[in-house]
């Protein structure tokens, strides 16, 4: 089996599409790694969901800050933006079961080799506190009380990870990591405000995979997210998330010992950010 690592759609079903063909994908004996995003910006954000979500098994995807944006949406709990593509999804007739099939979906995969999320850990992070964040996470979007989670996610507080984390502020703090993270501090203090290229932060400021003493340096880590960037390979990190949206292309990652990379050229959907 072929395992290969995809960056960030963001409803750009067209070029999956042509990427899939461009690897001969095999849904028999392949499977795809998506890093998140799968909605939102992009045309067809619905299509996108449907077809992920009818690959079954041949596909996993963590969950990105645009997919739990959905969701948010979805359960009133975040209004509608000017700038989203969402509201196909909202008045489907199979809304239920894709918000559903959304919901369960993972903050972090792994197997023997690689990791995958969506955005970035802190530096206090071992393998071992990173699945256990990501599955109080989990539980909370899979119980009953999911409403009420999505009612106190939201926020930049608090930036910075302490064992003495309780409740709401550490999920919010765990969702911030996830699905948010880029910049910090060598305390691992998240930033917000800077989203560009490597380089044009701060000075204080570092990419999250580039912190010294990081506790999970020695993860094969995939993510996305971060498409100022683009394909970048550093600290045991690969990002993958090139900017398919924005005119850039949608990168496939092999995950094996060559880590061949393939990519399709995309056209701009939406103004590239500066």
């Amino acid at each position: 089996m072929s395992i290969y690592a995809i960056g960030d759609i963001q409803g750009c079903h067209d070029d999956l599409l042509r990427l899939l063909k461009k690897i001969n994908f095999d849904k028999k004996t392949d499977q795809l790694w998506f890093v998140g995003d799968l909605v939102n910006r992009g045309p067809k954000s619905l299509e996108t969901l449907r077809f992920i979500k009818s690959l079954g098994n041949s596909a996993v995807s963590v969950l990105g800050n645009h997919d739990l944006h959905l969701l948010a949406v979805a359960y009133k709990s975040s209004p509608l933006r000017a700038k989203d593509t969402i509201k196909p999804i909202l008045e489907a007739k199979d809304k239920k079961e894709l918000l559903d099939w959304l919901r369960y979906r993972p903050l972090f995969h792994y197997n023997d080799d690689f990791c995958m999320l969506h955005a970035g850990l802190p530096p206090q992070w071992d393998f071992f506190t990173t699945k256990k964040m990501a599955a109080k996470v989990e539980a909370e979007l899979r119980s009953d009380h999911y409403l009420k989670f999505f009612k106190t996610m939201y926020g930049n507080e608090p930036n910075v990870w302490s064992e003495k984390l309780k409740g709401a502020e550490q999920l919010r703090f765990a969702v911030n990591c996830f699905t948010r993270m880029r910049f910090c501090d060598e305390k691992g203090r998240l930033d917000f405000q800077y989203s560009g290229e490597l380089g044009s932060q701060p000075k204080h400021l570092k990419p999250w995979f580039d912190l010294p003493h990081r506790k999970n340096s020695h993860l094969k880590i995939i993510f996305g997210h971060w498409s100022a960037i683009g394909y970048h390979h550093s600290q045991n990190t690969h990002a993958i998330d090139t900017g398919c949206l924005w005119g850039g292309q949608l990168t496939a990652l092999k995950l094996d010992r060559k880590m061949e990379r393939f990519s399709v050229d995309c056209k701009a959907y939406r103004t590239p950010h500066k």
